[in-house]
């Protein structure tokens, strides 16, 4: 989901939690604005996690390189 992601459901929560008053039968917009909240700081928390591990990484490149010309020895015999 993201950072982005997290964000935009902490915000949307926030709205359905404080901002709307509209009564749904049935639906308490509030609980559900709390969720959403909730929701969002939870992906939030493990976008950062993940995006840290990411930066901790360390790569290793090994490289191969294949000589296909004969070595002589001193006394020029191969």
């Amino acid at each position: 989901m993201g950072i982005g992601g997290g964000i935009f459901l902490i915000v949307v929560g926030a709205i359905l939690a404080f901002a709307v008053s509209d009564v749904i039968e049935g639906v308490d917009l509030t609980m559900i604005g709390y969720i959403f909240m909730g929701a969002g700081v939870v992906a939030l928390v493990i976008a950062l996690v993940m995006n840290r591990q990411r930066t901790n990484t360390s790569h290793t490149e090994y490289v191969q390189r294949r000589d296909d010309r004969h070595v002589h020895g001193p006394d020029g015999a191969v």
